[in-house]
This record gives structure tokens, sequence and C-alpha cells, in this order.
């Protein structure tokens, strides 16, 4: 997850005596709890770094606001655990078997001969209990578990984290949900869950950055369903798709089509075109994937 990873790695670097900034251009309010969350930036200080890292994107696009610092860094860094990764940096760490990025910065910390304290553990638990879905999604590995045990020693409060990720939510995605929920459908016999939201849901329930997370498991939860669709209008008026799946369906490739990607059971994408266009051809993907799953 890259809040906790950004987080993690920015207090890591900060205990280290280096100056460092993190570039965030949007991030959820409910990750405020975290140790530092306040020197999250959403522009930086110069133009060019003596040294950009990325952490917990597979390509270069997907940085947003950050992509301008890191080409004109001197030197970069990529950092991640996406089955498909472009390999954009002038040094990759991608390891796509690790069910999160944060397990991953565990050993680049280790390695680098950083103390973890209690801080900079509460953040890289956050990113693995976000990256794994609260310990329930397949990636999840004998490590994962050691490695929040060996954080839970050290006392970073892993419940009070789950809470607050996991289990908390704002009125905005409270609204955003039961929109969700009376929109949802059924296709595909059953095995597919679509809904969506636009802008004018968010300008009616006064949602905030963030209020969409999970709402692409209401679907997924539903017995029978293999894969849910979830299409949030941005504001060029193009649709961001995030699919999730259950057991067959490799839902990265099915992103894959529309220059998207990510895991094999969670993955996003962005479609340029009309509401019922982009639902049109994103089910079309997914009918295919369906077949040949």
């Amino acid at each position: 997850m890259l809040f906790g990873s950004a987080l993690g790695l920015y207090n890591a670097l900060i205990d280290l005596g280096k100056k460092a900034e993190v570039i965030v251009p949007e991030y959820p309010a409910i990750y405020n709890f975290l140790p530092n969350a306040d020197k999250m930036q959403k522009e930086g200080t110069r133009e060019i770094y003596d040294l950009a890292i990325a952490v917990d994107s597979s390509d270069v696009k997907r940085l947003n606001g950050f992509a301008g610092y890191f080409e004109q860094a001197k030197t970069t860094i990529n950092i991640d655990h996406h089955s498909v990764n472009s390999m954009f940096a002038d040094y990759n760490f991608v390891n796509p078997d690790s069910p999160a990025c944060c397990q991953i910065l565990i050993l680049v910390l280790e390695y680098l001969g950083v103390t973890i304290t209690k801080e900079i553990g509460s953040c890289l638990v956050t990113g693995i209990i976000t990256d794994t879905g609260g310990f329930k999604y397949a990636g999840t590995s004998k490590e994962t578990f050691e490695f929040t045990a060996w954080l839970l020693s050290i006392g970073v409060n892993v419940s009070d984290i789950y809470r607050n990720v996991l289990e908390r939510q704002t009125k905005g995605h409270f609204a955003l949900s039961k929109i969700a929920m009376d929109r949802l459908e059924l296709l595909e016999d059953g095995k597919v869950a679509f809904t969506y939201i636009t802008k004018k849901d968010e300008q009616e329930v006064q949602a905030q950055n963030g209020d969409h997370s999970g709402l692409v498991d209401i679907g997924r939860s539903i017995e029978g369903v293999e894969v849910s669709i979830l299409l949030t209008e941005k504001e060029d008026g193009s649709f961001k798709g995030s699919l999730r799946s259950n057991d067959y369906v490799n839902v990265s490739d099915v992103c894959m089509m529309f220059n998207g990607g990510g895991h094999i059971r969670a993955a996003g994408c962005q479609i340029h075109a009309p509401l019922e266009e982009a639902k049109e051809r994103i089910l079309h993907e997914v009918r295919e994937h369906l077949r040949n799953g």
C-alpha cells in the first residue's frame, strides 16, 4: 500500500539523518493517524532531486503528480510487488511473490541497518494490512504473519491500526456504499457484480478523497461472484475501473487491456469513454476471461 510504504520509508530516511520529502499528491484522511502523515506533500520543493524512490507502483504512469520529479531525479529506485512491473527506475527491487510492498521494505530497511522503530513499524503494518485485505487475500504468507508478530513485539498496536484502516468509515464512504449497493447488478449468471459512482454522486454526499476505498469489495463478497467491477467517474469524464476476483480470473490481465494492471486478484485501469460504453468494454473483457478461466 502506497501510503504505508511511503511514510515507512520516509521515517526511516529521517532516522538515518537524510533530508527527505514524501510527495503524495492525494491521500485519504483515514491515514492521518500515521507517524509524520502531516509531512506528506502534494508538491516537491525542488525540480531535481539527488534520489527519487517510487514505492508500490508498477509503472511511472502510476506516479501521478510524482512522475515529473521521479523522471528528473539524478538517480531513481523502484520498490514494488506487482506481478507486472515495467522496471522503470535505475535500480529496481521488485518481488511479485510478496503480498505487500511493506513486507519488502522490512527486508530493505534491515539490509540498510535501519532500526525499525514503533513509528516505522506502524506505517509498515498499515501497508501489510491493506495490501493483504486484513490477511485474507490468497498471497498472504507465513512470513506475513511472522513480520506482523515481530512488529507487535516492538510495540506496534496492530489491532488499532486494523480498525483504523479497515473497520472505520467516513460518512461519505457510508453514503457511497449505499449508492453502490442500490445500483449493483449481478451479470453472467451471477458470476459478475457491477456497479458505479459518478461525480454527481460524490458531490451530493460531499465525498472526500479515499471515500471509494473498499466499495468494489461489496460485490466480491456476494456468493457465486467471481469478478466484482466498480467504475468511478473522474474529473475529465473518464472512468476508473477497480476490479477484484475470488478464485480464477486474473483481473490484472483484464486491466492491462486498458493500459492498467495490478495484482491477479486486485487491479485497476482507466477507460476514456462514457459510462455505458466503459461498462460494455470492461464487461466484454471480463466475459472473455471467464470463458477462458
